[in-house]
């Protein structure tokens, strides 16, 4: 009992002549004191020391103390051959607890061993020493304890921090050929739409946020991280860190698809391949940077919050390698050879790069991140050239668009289809596409058009490139329409064609560009094709369905004049049916409206003849070679018309037999 009060009384000393040796303010006295007296259970009265003496062999003797701990646990520094049995982290808390209480008392000593001059080398050196084997094994276990305490990130735990921010992404994609030599193989998809398939992502919301450090160990990562930068060890310890994340940041670019390629690789792709690449890349950046950087930079803030400076550089040293991989990718899209069909996937990376600028700000607001700033900015704006560079290729395509096959049946133009459902898209990017376009009142647009918008004068910038883009393509399809040689068939093409481009204005966001005015001068001009088709279609036959000259009598005379009408009539008849059986009207109400046009127009006129002068001819021999229909047989096969399959009239009910 005696030698316990004695041994207490000896440390006790021993901490008072410390105190009384530091010579320094009262609150770091006041932390020496408190660090001292959770020292290895035995210092617990030495906040009542402020004042006594003591010998140097007390403070020999309470570093010794400390300098036990430190190598009781020495394992060689990192990467060292020794066990790692050692760790006090790996054996308990308390533990733990001791070797950081032992560090934090060689930390203390070295400071103030520096400041003394009157201090014994040899002690200085041995502090010293202490010092760099405790911060040896320090960055030792601020490796293993971020290596094994990273939370293993995977596509549904990447997918579904987005899902939680209300986010979704595309499933289809472009299936789209070039205007040109190509543009015959252009696919019309099994829905009847345009082959062209193309989903938008919705814009992220809501608070991101996946866990990439299991909570319990950012306590002890900051711990050591404090002590290191404490002890001038923050370059070591910011190096650890920034190894280790930037290689987790690594592999989460690789699960999502982006590889490490050079400007050189990316040109070089093919389309369909470099499409996917690019999906692959808006969605990464996306998640990279609304959840990831902000997760690694909140991950710094707790483990670093001892200084701004290391906290700022090793978010900075963490996130440039994988934000630069992005931008490189960017870049290479942007210089990159323009086609028609990148515009639209273009157009996402611009806007996914206009979305996450606001975030790198937020994110690298200090100076040593203004570059990645700065490189973002540059790839926006080189985004933003390839996106206006690319929708003048197409615009020069459409205009200039010169096939001069003309299809059979008057079938809706590939043409049409391409730049209806093009444009269709193009519209929900209004927002980009204004902000990029120049503003040009003057951009070949006809004032008839312009006329027949509801906007007037306030035509936006892309509303004028839009209207200046149909009105291209409805010349181009007029010009196409005199490729036939029968004005009916002329018609039908040009009544296809326009009404589909009229569907496609009014069922979509284009009708808010174009507006109802547009719409109805259109389906006018429609109708009179529709006027201009019937009287060139069924103009000759329904002249022989005059009276003129046929004269009341019985005379051989005037029976052979209505024979003769006749026998003109239904050739007239088989050969509109022969032909226009095959003719193509894709749309069920103009075809159904141009089968009832046709049945109001010659029906009547038929019935009337046939009743009139149809008598004349039972009679006589053969009377079903010239009265061959009833006005019922041919309302049936009025309705085999415009169907685009070939028919012929094999199965004739004559009259008589």
């Amino acid at each position: 009992m005696a030698a316990t009060i004695e041994g207490q009384d000896r440390v006790l000393a021993t901490a008072q002549q410390i105190v009384k040796s530091l010579n320094i303010n009262t609150k770091a006295t006041e932390d020496m004191i408190l660090i001292l007296s959770n020292f290895d259970n035995r210092l617990s009265n030495i906040t009542d020391l402020m004042d006594g003496g003591a010998g140097g062999e007390e403070i020999d003797h309470l570093f010794e103390l400390a300098e036990k701990v430190i190598l009781r646990h020495d394992s060689g520094g990192v990467g060292g051959a020794s066990s790692r049995n050692s760790s006090p982290w790996e054996e308990s808390s308390s533990s733990t607890a001791e070797y950081l209480e032992a560090v934090d008392t060689i930390i203390k000593l070295t400071e103030n061993l520096n400041i003394q001059s009157d201090w014994d080398s040899e002690v200085m050196d041995r502090a010293e020493n202490a010092l760099q084997l405790a911060m040896s094994k320090l960055e030792e276990e601020f490796l293993h304890i971020l290596i094994r305490n990273t939370v293993p990130l995977d596509l549904d735990r990447l997918y579904g921090s987005i899902r939680r921010g209300s986010m979704s992404f595309p499933s289809n994609d472009i299936d789209i050929v070039t205007i040109g030599d190509d543009l015959e193989s252009y696919r019309e998809d099994d829905a009847g739409g345009s082959g062209y398939l193309h989903d938008r992502a919705a814009s992220l919301g809501g608070d991101l946020y996946v866990e990439l450090i299991y909570t319990d160990a950012i306590k002890d990562l900051k711990s050591i991280a404090d002590r290191m930068i404490r002890s001038g060890y923050e370059k070591e310890c910011c190096q650890v860190y920034s190894n280790v994340r930037r290689d987790v940041l690594d592999e989460c670019l690789s699960i999502l698809g982006v590889e490490k390629l050079s400007i050189e690789e990316v040109q070089k792709i093919d389309w369909k391949l470099l499409d996917e690449k690019m999906k692959k890349w808006i969605q990464a950046v996306k998640i990279v940077v609304k959840v990831l950087l902000f997760g690694e930079k909140r991950l710094c803030e707790q483990v670093f919050s001892e200084s701004e400076l290391i906290k700022e550089i090793s978010f900075s040293e963490t996130a440039k390698g994988c934000v630069m991989q992005l931008l490189n990718f960017g870049e290479a899209v942007s210089i990159g050879q323009r086609s028609s069909e990148k515009l639209f996937r273009i157009l996402d990376m611009y806007d996914v790069v206009a979305d996450v600028l606001p975030d790198f700000e937020a994110l690298f607001g200090d100076e040593s991140g203004e570059s990645v700033c700065n490189e973002v900015r540059t790839v926006l704006s080189g985004l933003g050239e390839a996106a206006i560079g690319t929708f003048v290729e197409f615009e020069n395509a459409v205009k200039g668009e010169n096939s001069r096959r003309a299809l059979q049946g008057g079938e809706i133009h590939p043409v049409t289809r391409y730049v209806m459902n093009y444009l269709k898209l193009l519209v929900d990017y209004s927002d980009s596409l204004n902000t990029l376009l120049p503003n040009s009142q003057d951009h070949d647009l006809n004032p008839e058009e312009v006329d027949d918008i509801d906007s007037g004068d306030t035509l936006s910038p892309v509303s004028q490139r839009l209207l200046s883009l149909i009105t291209s393509l409805v010349a181009n399809l007029e010009e196409k329409s005199r490729l036939y040689d029968e004005n009916a068939l002329r018609y039908i093409f040009l009544m296809n064609n326009i009404l589909y481009i009229v569907q496609k204005v009014k069922d979509s966001e284009l009708r808010n560009l174009l507006g109802d005015r547009w719409i109805r001068k259109h389906r006018g001009q429609i109708r009179q094709w529709h006027t201009s088709y019937l009287r060139s279609a069924w103009g000759k036959a329904l002249l022989c369905l005059k009276d003129e000259g046929i004269s009341g009598g019985s005379s051989s005379a005037s029976k052979l004049v209505l024979k003769e009408r006749f026998k003109n009539f239904n050739a007239c008849f088989e050969e509109i049916y022969r032909v226009q059986s095959v003719w193509r009207v894709p749309d069920d109400q103009l075809r159904e409206e141009l089968r009832i046009s046709i049945s109001e127009k010659v029906l009547p006129a038929y019935r009337a003849f046939v009743g009139r002068f149809g008598g004349q001819l039972e009679s006589g021999r053969h009377a079903g070679r010239y009265v061959k229909y009833t006005p019922d047989d041919l309302e049936n096969y009025l309705s085999d018309l415009f169907e685009g399959k070939p028919a012929v009239l094999n199965n004739i009910k004559r009259k008589g037999t």
